[in-house]
Formats: C-alpha cells, sequence, structure tokens
C-alpha cells in the first residue's frame, strides 16, 4: 500500500532522528554533572561571620602639660637620655613695681633701691615744711629737734622723704642722739631738699655748683640730683649715699668737721667728703657702722 511504503522510506529517517536526540541527550547530561562537580566558587555562597579579634586595651591617656610653643628656629632636640644638663644660671629677679607707681626697683648691695625721677634745675624756690612730728626712740641720749621741709615743684613725696631723714638720723649706727622732728617751734636743724639752683643759693658763699650739698646757717641743704642719682664713689647703691649725705651734713650742725682718708682700702670716715671722691678709702655712710 502507498502508506506503508511511505511508511517504510520514512523509518530510517526516524532511526537518524532518534539516534541524534539520544546522542544530542546524552551530552546534555554529561555537561550538567560536569558543572555539578565542580566546586563553588567564593561568592556564590555566602560565608559564615567569623568573629574579629578583639582589640587590645589602649594605654590610660596621660595628662596634657602645656609648655611654650618654639619656633623651628627655637626648637632644640632633646637630650639623650643620661646625659649631664648644665645648671640653669641664676639671675637676680628685677623686683615688681610697687603698688599704685608702675616703677620697679633694682637691688644693688642686696638693697632695694629707689625709683629714679627726672630733677628740674630749678623749681620754685620756696620751702613747705612737712607737717606732723616723729617721736624720738626710746632710750637715753639727748633729744634734738629737727623740722624737715621740702622745696615746692620737687618730683620727692615730702612725707616719704621726712620719713627716710627720721630713719637715717636714729639708727643705731648714727650719731647716738635721739632726733624728734616738729613742724614749728624752736628746731637745733633744718633738713630742707632743695634743686641744684636753690641749693647753690642757699650754701652761699660756699660753691655747690649745683652739684653738691652742703651746711649753712642751721640748715642741711640736700641737693635734690644727689639724692637721686648718689655719686660714682657709691655705684648705683643710692639707698647707701643717701644715708651718708644726711648723716653727714647733720653732722656739721652737731659740730663735726670734715676729715681725711685714713688709708687706701679702709673705711671711709662719715665726715670724709665722700661726694667728691672717696680719696681710696671705702664707701661708708655712718658715723659708728660697728654698732647695732
Amino acid at each position: 500500500m502507498p502508506g506503508n511504503v511511505d511508511n517504510d522510506a520514512r523509518r530510517p529517517l526516524l532511526r537518524l532522528l532518534a539516534a541524534g536526540c539520544l546522542a544530542m541527550l546524552l551530552a546534555g547530561g554529561s555537561a550538567v554533572a560536569d558543572r555539578s562537580a565542580a566546586p563553588a566558587t567564593p561568592v556564590a555562597a555566602p560565608a559564615s561571620p567569623v568573629p574579629l579579634p578583639e582589640p587590645a586595651a589602649s594605654p590610660p591617656p596621660r595628662p596634657a602639660v602645656t609648655a611654650p610653643s618654639a619656633t623651628p628656629s627655637q626648637a632644640s632636640p632633646a637630650p639623650a637620655s643620661g646625659t649631664p644638663q648644665p645648671l640653669p644660671t641664676m639671675v637676680t629677679p628685677t623686683p615688681p613695681p610697687e603698688p599704685g607707681t608702675g616703677r620697679a626697683h633694682l637691688l644693688a648691695n642686696g638693697r632695694r633701691q629707689p625709683a629714679k625721677v627726672r630733677v628740674p634745675r630749678s623749681a620754685s624756690g620756696r620751702y613747705t615744711v612737712v607737717p606732723g612730728t616723729a617721736a624720738p626712740p626710746r632710750g637715753k641720749g639727748k633729744v634734738v629737734r629737727y623740722v624737715v621741709e621740702v622745696e615746692k615743684g620737687l618730683p620727692f613725696d615730702p612725707e616719704e622723704f621726712a620719713a627716710e631723714v627720721h630713719r637715717i638720723l636714729n639708727d643705731p649706727r648714727g650719731w647716738g642722739y635721739r632726733f624728734k622732728r616738729v613742724p614749728r617751734g624752736p628746731a637745733r636743724i633744718r633738713v630742707s631738699l632743695s634743686s641744684p639752683a636753690l641749693t647753690d643759693r642757699r650754701c652761699l658763699p660756699l660753691r655747690t655748683m649745683g652739684r653738691l650739698s652742703c651746711w649753712n646757717g642751721g640748715r642741711a641743704v640736700i641737693n635734690a640730683v644727689r639724692w637721686n642719682q648718689g655719686v660714682p664713689g657709691y655705684g648705683r647703691d643710692v639707698a647707701s649715699y643717701r644715708e651718708y649725705v644726711i648723716s653727714h651734713e647733720v653732722g656739721h650742725g652737731l659740730g663735726h668737721g670734715h676729715v681725711s682718708c685714713p688709708g687706701r682700702g679702709r673705711r671711709a670716715p662719715v665726715m670724709l667728703q665722700q661726694t667728691k671722691s672717696l680719696y681710696g678709702c671705702r664707701p661708708n655712710p655712718w658715723p659708728f657702722p660697728g654698732r647695732r
């Protein structure tokens, strides 16, 4: 029959198609088997989390130390451990200013020195008596009454000047009298702080040339320039020179005259004219420096 012929003719073709399909199936199954046997890549399956090691405990913070900053030119490398370091240089500090003045005081011979001021060549030419009294120290000895006066227009506090004069006159190393400051009445001595011009007038006929002090007419005329600056023989020790000039001029009022230097290197007598020169002696502001 025709239908059978056609079927017989198709059978070889169908066998070939079936064989091809079977081959393809076998090849596909082999490929799938190979893929399933291959190891999984790291990104295909996320790994389980691994605990991280705990960080070591950090040391406690050190306290901060504030240090002055230094520029690169000023900074210096730290010294090696064990290297001996030089001792710091000791510097005598400048004392702080007195309250309310803003002026610092220098040190000389271990003493605080008075502040320098500008002293005019001449002032008013008239004295003002420092008011009030200052009692003499207790003890034995003759009482000497004295007055303190300051020329108007000088840059010195009258009360401070009077207090310094009283301290010097009653020092145990002084003349040995008991000095009492009074504002009026009979007085054996007048201590007068004067400008250079007034000093020259009050000291006539003596020639003070605007530089020296004097005793004249019952008055110890203290040149304000010398009171402010001292003299070269005392160096920067103006405080000690002030003690000298008061002791020396008042010494004239007590009857003492000038004396000479007893020998080179020896202590100068207070009645030596130390303002002019020490003449080879050492400076000394006191009549009796050994007393205490």
